[in-house]
């Protein structure tokens, strides 16, 4: 069994080693950015697969991800997280589809809250105690998942159609331009002090430094927050205008 994530501000990271933990506290997880990724999940029979939900769809990173490296898949099975703020609809169910598609077997999936990670929007924005009890919540939920997961039922969060059908009307159709294709859409301020934390965060490698010591963007953002997140000036936004309030999982937990 291998754990392998996609996270932007922690959640999913926590979630998925919370779990990976409770299952086998020997086995290893990983991030979908790690040089050997692709040979962790050949060596592997069981994946836990965990990402962040972004309007009822996976990350195109992750997406990407499946289908850029299609042969692997094939006979693994696999269990998917999938981080929410608040509403997922089928969020598991969209990385599961394409899965099937080359061969994976679905175990199960869950949709588990965390606290926001949308740092330049006031949606959904909590206190401090109001998230350490999310993120309580969410260990607990896990520990259930693993004794679950180790008698051999798996819940199966976002899979079913009536899923699919939430996921589609609740959000994706309304929002389908902003899950169709990586984003230009980061802005980075004057405030900027050149420092060079986004550039070494970014999993897409989507920033760079300029000739002038600034970053800049080349259009290819998965939405993750990482970079908005970590900036010691708040100079990074993607779809607000403003840094509300940066959000890392390390605050959140006792």
């Amino acid at each position: 069994m291998v754990g392998i994530y996609l996270s932007g501000t922690g959640n999913t990271k926590h979630c998925t080693e919370k779990l990976i933990w409770f299952l086998d506290s020997s086995a290893e997880c990983i991030s979908l950015e790690s040089s050997n990724i692709r040979q962790k999940i050949t060596d592997q029979d069981v994946i836990v697969l965990g990402y962040p939900t972004q309007y009822s769809n996976a990350p195109l990173m992750v997406r990407d991800f499946i289908k850029s490296n299609h042969e692997i898949w094939k006979n693994k099975k696999i269990f998917i997280v999938n981080t929410m703020g608040l509403f997922s609809g089928d969020g598991t169910g969209c990385t599961a589809r394409i899965l099937k598609k080359y061969g994976a077997k679905i175990l199960g999936g869950i949709q588990i809250k965390m606290p926001d990670a949308v740092c330049d929007s006031k949606l959904l924005k909590k206190s401090a105690e109001e998230n350490r009890q999310i993120v309580k919540s969410a260990d607990c939920r896990l520990e259930a998942v693993a004794t679950e997961f180790k008698s051999g039922r798996y819940p199966q969060e976002g899979l079913a159609f009536i899923d699919h059908l939430k996921g589609l009307f609740g959000q994706r159709l309304w929002f389908y331009a902003k899950t169709t294709g990586y984003t230009d859409k980061l802005k980075i301020s004057d405030e900027c002090i050149s420092c060079g934390l986004c550039v070494q965060n970014c999993p897409m490698k989507n920033l760079t430094m300029s000739a002038n010591g600034k970053p800049i963007q080349k259009g290819k953002c998965t939405m993750c927050y990482r970079c908005i997140s970590h900036c010691p000036k708040q100079a990074i936004t993607l779809l607000g205008k403003n840094v509300v309030e940066q959000t890392v999982i390390e605050k959140f937990i006792e």
